[in-house]
């Protein structure tokens, strides 16, 4: 089965609130127990860098964001969730593709431009108070995409434009240096439910009107009693639109409760009646996790201990990964190359199966040109054994077994079996050359 990788980043700049809990906690929990899907979490505190200069108020927010996603159900052990510090190959990706990606493209993110066109309007320098971590916000992104190479990135529309940077850079560094990256693909989540805040315009910390999502049962209470409503009395019909109340409600209520409500306003409920009705409903789903919060936020080292686990687990995929990159781009080791140049005046190139295991834990293998042009590639073999038996049958029949193992493997894009059977020639010639020394 073939594993795709997600991508979610969280920027630690604030306590997580009902809005996020809907619109991105809540459903990332559910879409991380998918089968065939393999999800990293992380908490973006480099990011939160760029807008947040407060020291405190980041490793709180770290501790908060972390713990309120472990508390609505992330499982750690089925997903990879670690802080974006604790890779330093990030940073270093970073830079790389920094050097192979135009200043241009940087011109045109859109939070840089809109800085730019607020300078402008107010007659100011157009880079006044602009920093290059804003500027270069998009490359680390595209770093923390392209690092475990994921295929699908959730993320709104206003943020498609970074994916497809991501897919930029990917492109420029792979013709300069070889296919080492997978092209993004940006996950846009058009269902992604808003919530209104308690001025009923949409919730958010920007506007003051957030309801913290782990906030005490008595103060979750106090503030759902604080939502805006209009003045219509006991006994008066009320319409559900452009209710905040309801659109809260809504959003944890089932369809049965829902209507249930909604025949209440036409019913002319009294809105004090109508906030305990959704105050209930609300802390019936949160109590739960409330409590298993409060337990994390008290024992922060549990959380480091995650947090140091889940980068454990992201290391030992990039790691190897930017050593992989280092040598690509020529930062190597002076020994090696050297060994390496007199090996090739020395040796006349071949085409070569490679076998490797991926972070799915499953076995491929690829045959590839003399100059390093993939021909052909498996699909996943759930033993190394499996892979190499494959690899046996080719070498001994030729592109006559292509049809025999048609399910496994595939012709790379614009390869012929002649390719192949031509490439598979001078394997067999050289291993008999070899036997006959």
């Amino acid at each position: 089965m073939t594993i795709e990788r997600f991508l979610t980043g969280i920027t630690t700049s604030g306590t997580p609130h009902l809005g996020n809990y809907v619109g991105s906690i809540r459903p990332s929990v559910q879409a991380s127990l998918r089968a065939g899907v393999q999800s990293f979490y992380f908490l973006a505190d480099y990011h939160a860098l760029i807008k947040i200069d407060d020291p405190a108020r980041i490793q709180r927010s770290t501790l908060e964001i972390a713990a309120s996603w472990l508390a609505c159900g992330l499982d750690p052990e089925k997903v990879v969730f670690y802080r974006q510090s604790d890779i330093p190959e990030i940073p270093e990706l970073t830079w790389f593709l920094s050097c192979v990606l135009g200043k241009g493209v940087l011109n045109r993110a859109h939070a840089y431009k809109a800085a730019v066109d607020k300078n402008n309007a107010a007659g100011s320098d157009p880079d006044a108070d602009v920093s290059v971590g804003l500027f270069m916000y998009p490359v680390l992104m595209g770093a923390d995409i392209l690092m475990f190479n994921a295929h699908k990135v959730p993320v709104g529309r206003d943020q498609v434009q970074h994916i497809e940077m991501a897919r930029d850079m990917a492109a420029s560094f792979n013709h300069r240096y070889g296919a080492h990256f997978t092209a993004p693909e940006a996950a846009i989540e058009d269902n992604v439910a808003t919530l209104p805040g308690l001025d009923g315009r949409k919730m958010s910390k920007s506007y003051d009107n957030t309801i913290a999502l782990f906030v005490p049962r008595a103060q979750l209470q106090k503030l759902i009693s604080s939502i805006v409503t209009d003045s219509k009395a006991p006994g008066e019909p009320k319409s559900v639109e452009g209710s905040a109340l309801f659109q809260i409600y809504q959003a944890f209520a089932s369809a049965d409760e829902t209507r249930a409500l909604q025949q209440a306003y036409l019913d002319g409920i009294a809105w004090g009646d109508a906030k305990q009705i959704v105050f209930e409903r609300i802390d019936r789903e949160i109590a739960p996790m409330r409590a298993a919060y409060e337990a994390l936020i008290n024992d922060p080292a549990k959380i480091e201990a995650i947090l140091h686990a889940g980068a454990a687990k992201a290391r030992a995929i990039a790691t190897p990964f930017m050593a992989q990159l280092r040598h690509a781009v020529g930062l190597r080791d002076l020994r090696a190359q050297a060994t390496t140049v007199a090996t090739m005046t020395a040796k006349v190139a071949r085409p070569m199966f490679k076998q490797y295991r991926e972070a799915d834990g499953q076995f491929y293998f690829k045959l590839q040109s003399a100059d390093g042009i993939l021909l052909l590639q498996s699909k996943a073999f759930s033993a190394g054994k499996e892979a190499a038996q494959s690899i046996a049958v080719l070498q001994e029949q030729g592109a006559k077994a292509l049809d025999k193992l048609q399910e496994i493997v595939q012709l790379a894009d614009g390869v012929q079996a002649a390719d192949v059977d031509a490439a598979l020639a001078v394997l067999r010639e050289a291993k008999a050359q070899a036997k006959s020394k």
